[in-house]
């Protein structure tokens, strides 16, 4: 299964949770311990299981493009479909 993570960029993030409620591992939670800048709770992932599988629709329903999202694809699939 593919691994992935994300990036919360807090500075854009607004904290209107549209991310968890599409999150299908339910890895992405609010920061409850901090504020953006803007007084939000930012969205963060946590995910100590690693279940994060990279499928990046938190970052497409992300009305502020503040999700970056990073996959991990395994060295042999890389060799596979390279020329």
């Amino acid at each position: 299964m593919a691994k992935g993570r994300i990036v919360v960029d807090e500075d854009l993030c607004k904290g209107c949770e549209l991310c968890i409620s599409v999150c299908p591992p339910g890895v992405i939670k609010m920061a409850a311990d901090r504020f953006t800048p803007q007084g939000y709770h930012p969205a963060e992932l946590v995910d100590p299981d690693e279940e994060c599988t990279g499928c990046a629709i938190c970052s497409i329903i992300c009305p502020d493009a503040a999700i970056t999202v990073f996959r991990w694809v395994p060295e042999d699939k890389i060799k596979s479909t390279a020329p």
